[in-house]
């Protein structure tokens, strides 16, 4: 297993690597719209579902545009 795959990161981390306000980011994991867990009182992402999610968005966007 390569070290993005196993790589955590916490909410401050996924900000600055997102490049999105921490406010920004507490909200979308709230509602949901975010691969993340709660360990007690903190969050925690996996970079790999990170991107994942990423990709899935940048695509679920580019189709809706076509119908446009």
């Amino acid at each position: 297993m390569n070290q993005s795959s196993t790589e955590v990161l916490t909410i401050q981390e996924l900000s600055l690597y997102l490049k999105i306000p921490r406010s920004t980011l507490y909200k979308i994991v709230r509602e949901g719209k975010v691969p993340g867990q709660k360990v007690g009182r903190h969050w925690r992402f996996h970079k790999e579902a990170i991107d994942r999610w990423l990709d899935r968005t940048r695509q679920d966007d580019a189709e809706a545009g076509e119908g446009r």
